[in-house]
């Protein structure tokens, strides 16, 4: 009984594996393949991948737009993660109940979907002259509720008692900041840079709005060009989906232990 209980778990995590690979795998062979096998649901690799790719080069300015989200996706995360982590180090060691309340603030904030802001947004940033422009499409994501949320949980851990004594022997709060915080909490580091890099790097919506020259195209933005038209080489978008797809993979590769640390609340 116990032999089939152990049988039947691995059967369906093999099974779920499996589905959730798929997708994956499926991109990929069909970044292989013409239009017509994509369509017809082929699941083995072909030889057209040079082809897609020069038909890629040809329809759009691929380097331009992968510099651009490359840009873009480190600056935000570099810049967020200063704001957040700050933010959440202040919420948690100088606690009191102002700071309560306006973090209830900010977490109801969360509550508020994007598109309900985004006609406010675009007039506002209008006015002052940042459409089409990397600060512009920075500032909405700068700092997010969940992020400040998840340096506070982090800062829960972190000994208040080491504080403390770094006061006592004449260390003052900035250098309390980035010699002893910012070296323990690595991993919810890394995990908030894996969150904001996947999130800058596969925006779509508020960077087609924001953006108004094709100089300031980005990956996702290139990929909703090749489907429009009244023909769609499938081959050549899904081989644009794999070069989308493989800077995310790779962050997520290398810090996928410090990730899953990170939002689990390890402290070393």
């Amino acid at each position: 009984m116990r032999k089939l209980k152990s049988f039947l778990k691995y059967f369906v995590l093999t099974v779920v594996s499996l589905l959730s690979v798929f997708p994956l795998y499926w991109m990929a062979v069909s970044a292989t393949n013409k239009s017509v096998d994509v369509i017809a649901g082929k699941l083995l690799p072909g030889t057209y991948l040079i082809e897609n790719l020069k038909n890629l080069l040809q329809a759009q300015a691929v380097g331009k737009a992968f510099m651009n989200s490359f840009r873009n996706s480190i600056i935000l995360t570099l810049v967020s993660l200063i704001i957040c982590s700050i933010a959440g180090y202040g919420f948690e060691i100088y606690h009191d109940k102002l700071k309560d309340a306006v973090m209830s603030i900010l977490l109801l904030a969360m509550m508020v979907p994007f598109v309900a802001t985004l006609i406010p947004l675009f007039q506002m940033f209008s006015k002052i002259g940042l459409l089409n422009s990397t600060l512009g499409f920075i500032l909405p994501s700068i700092s997010t509720p969940f992020l400040i949320m998840l340096f506070r949980q982090s800062a829960r851990s972190f000994p208040h008692d080491i504080i403390e004594a770094a006061r006592i022997d004449g260390l003052n709060e900035l250098n309390i900041f980035l010699k002893m915080f910012i070296p323990t909490m690595r991993s919810t580091y890394a995990a908030a840079m894996t969150i904001v890099f996947m999130n800058a790097w596969n925006n779509y919506l508020w960077p087609k709005v924001i953006m108004l020259s094709n100089d300031k195209i980005t990956m996702p933005m290139m990929i909703a060009n090749l489907l429009t038209g009244y023909v769609i080489d499938y081959g050549m978008v899904m081989f644009g989906v794999l070069v989308c797809t493989i800077p995310t993979v790779i962050v997520f590769f290398f810090l996928q232990k410090s990730f899953a640390e990170g939002i689990t609340g390890a402290v070393k």
